[in-house]
């Protein structure tokens, strides 16, 4: 008989436990829903954006592209997105191709994560995590 790590007696049971498999299936949001994220996470428009990524400390967080730019991934995806915007004011979901939807699911997805760790952007406009935000389309401090 072996013990909990409590020193009480565990008992187990052969026989009853479904052997360990995984899958191959990923967990892949549906169009819809990158949609909705995207739509819900990106709060700047293509105008204020496009002026954002013009000044320089849009240049100044996120990490730097290796092919000797300089410009950082979050400044290019927030070109990708003026694109996105632009080619779509009305949000029409028929509207937007493959590209466009593999880039709003990779926006969404930074931006919930980052929103969710980083309380500082929301409370500082000189944070990174405030510049970066906003590279990838969200205002934190924009209601």
């Amino acid at each position: 008989m072996s013990r909990s790590c409590l020193g009480a007696p565990r008992i187990v049971v052969l026989g009853t436990r479904k052997p360990f498999t995984t899958s191959s299936a990923k967990m892949v949001k549906s169009e819809e829903d990158v949609i909705k994220d995207f739509n819900n996470t990106v709060n700047m428009t293509a105008d204020e954006l496009e002026k954002w990524l013009k000044g320089g400390d849009s240049q100044t967080s996120g990490w730097s592209k290796n092919d000797g730019s300089g410009e950082s991934i979050g400044h290019e995806s927030g070109r990708k997105i003026i694109e996105i915007l632009k080619k779509n004011p009305k949000k029409d979901p028929s509207k937007y191709d493959a590209d466009d939807l593999q880039h709003m699911r990779r926006v969404a997805a930074y931006n919930k994560r980052h929103l969710a760790q980083e309380e500082k952007a929301k409370q500082d406009s000189n944070s990174n995590s405030y510049k970066s935000l906003k590279n990838w389309g969200h205002d934190a401090q924009k209601s």
